[in-house]
């Protein structure tokens, strides 16, 4: 018995010599980026808390880099998370056009912002990678397609009529109304239309629908974990108030789901001739897919994807709608040009239809410039799985690396005066490197729902200026608060006229 106890015990000791060798042998890769002449850190380093006692959330990242960015020209800039991790954030469209190009996964670890999620949206194609995610892009892309796309936009007109309804009423006052959250409502019930086919009258509960709570208490629970490092591992965040909190509405939005994904897999299999009776949404598709092999998606493959789909299409596009109607309030020459446009391919008809989206040129210019100076998702991550050459520096293997898309739309070497409004700008210049401008992300790993988000846009800003002038709030203006999605910090204030 001793002897055995002996060899367990040498073991233990060889494995955890290993283990704190190659920590060492990590650390010292990392620290040697510290002193490369071409990585410009934010500040001071500080050898036990890192760059962590510099900001207290991801908007002072976001900013400190730019700043950074800005004053040395670096291409790259560094901040240290508990003096161990450095995080490489991408500043410039040359050295994110390296990562963007690559199939580089997200980064999952403890600390990482995508494993706050994990609980709630599990492995879907938002954090899947490898040959899972390969596989499940090539089965969710018909879901994208042109011809799903198009029964969409009379979708897109209910829901924005309700939409306009409430801001109509909100306003009738004179007064002027918070748009973030309404507009956030009518995103989250486009989502559920078009993706589950459910109508839940969402807009009409407001935030007293509890899907509507779930969601958005996720949401909040998973940005303030990323600024709490004490609770970066999993054991002791779940034994937490608010680790607590997040099970309990993951739970929630799990339960609804999968209520909705059986029901449609006995409506299907009790009459499969009904998908030729209407148009396909997302969950048709999602149950339908085979691959090369004839196997389709596991249910809980399907409940991620749905979980992805859900939280990625409305949250993101709500941001781009409520930062381009406060554009539309902030330039009214901008705004007449955008409700010319419309009044021109509409005519007398108060409903969009599919042709008149392409008809949309002078919308679509607004619409960039909208999305460069707010970028909904202001920042993106990779995280390497071999070592990488950025700008003649060897990034080891398992390096966070952060693609700043807000930064990389205010450069001053790649914008023409950057903080202008001008949606010209789309028109003049063709040289640009399209790596420089990202707002749905680029290469393989680009989000395969942006023509659907585009479309809503759209839909959503002309039946707005074809019955509303635009005016801002000049007692509420705006401060962008950049995190996982760009909102604002107070909510954006606008007023409306009948047109």
């Amino acid at each position: 018995m001793d002897f055995y106890l002996v060899v367990i015990g040498t073991l233990l000791a060889a494995i955890c010599m290993w283990k704190i060798i190659a920590v060492a042998q990590t650390y010292k890769k990392n620290i040697a980026l510290y002193h490369q002449k071409k990585i410009q850190p934010i500040g001071k380093y500080h050898p036990i808390w890192g760059h962590l006692y510099l900001f207290s959330g991801f908007d002072e990242v976001i900013d400190l880099c730019s700043k950074v960015a800005g004053q040395t020209k670096a291409r790259i800039v560094s901040y240290w998370i508990m003096g161990f991790f450095p995080v490489l954030c991408v500043c410039h469209s040359a050295t994110a056009k390296v990562v963007l190009k690559s199939s580089e996964p997200k980064p999952k670890h403890p600390g990482g912002g995508y494993n706050t999620v994990m609980g709630w949206l599990g492995d879907g194609l938002l954090l899947s990678e490898g040959k899972k995610w390969e596989r499940n892009r090539r089965l969710l892309t018909p879901a994208f397609h042109f011809d799903v796309l198009k029964p969409y936009v009379s979708i897109y007109n209910k829901v924005f009529d309700i939409f306009l309804d409430k801001l109509e009423k909100a306003t009738s006052s004179g007064s002027s109304v918070e748009i973030y959250n309404l507009v956030s409502l009518a995103t989250l019930d486009t989502m559920l239309r078009c993706s589950v086919s459910y109508d839940g009258k969402v807009q009409q509960q407001g935030s007293n629908h509890p899907y509507v709570e779930a969601v958005r208490t996720l949401g909040h629970l998973s940005q303030k974990r990323v600024m709490s490092p004490w609770y970066w591992l999993d054991f002791i965040y779940y034994i937490s108030p608010s680790g607590r909190e997040y099970s309990k509405y993951a739970s929630y939005v799990h339960d609804f789901d999968e209520k909705v994904i059986r029901e449609r897999k006995k409506l299907l299999t009790a009459d499969p001739s009904v998908l030729k009776k209407r148009h396909l949404d997302f969950l048709d598709i999602l149950l339908t897919a085979k691959d090369e092999q004839g196997i389709g998606l596991t249910d809980r493959e399907i409940r991620d994807e749905v979980d992805t789909f859900l939280f990625e299409g409305h949250d993101t596009t709500a941001s781009a709608i409520s930062w381009q109607i406060y554009m539309l309030a902030k330039h009214p020459e901008e705004q007449q040009k955008v409700y010319n446009e419309v009044k021109r391919v509409l005519g007398d008809r108060q409903d969009v239809e599919w042709s008149d989206i392409q008809e949309f040129t002078r919308m679509s210019l607004f619409i960039k410039e909208s999305l460069r100076m707010y970028s909904p998702v202001p920042g993106i991550a990779r995280v390497t799985t071999r070592d990488m050459d950025l700008d003649g520096v060897k990034i080891p293997i398992n390096t966070e690396v952060n693609i700043f898309i807000h930064v990389l739309n205010h450069l001053e070497e790649s914008w023409t005066k950057p903080e202008e409004f001008r949606p010209d700008r789309f028109a003049e210049d063709s040289e640009r490197d399209p790596y420089g401008y990202v707002p749905f992300s680029a290469g393989p790993r680009n989000c395969i729902g942006q023509h659907f988000a585009l479309d809503e846009q759209k839909v959503a800003l002309a039946k707005l200026v074809q019955r509303f002038r635009v005016l801002p709030d000049p007692n509420n203006v705006p401060i962008p608060n950049k995190e996982v999605v760009t909102r604002a910090k107070d909510g954006i204030y606008i007023k409306l006229e009948k047109r």
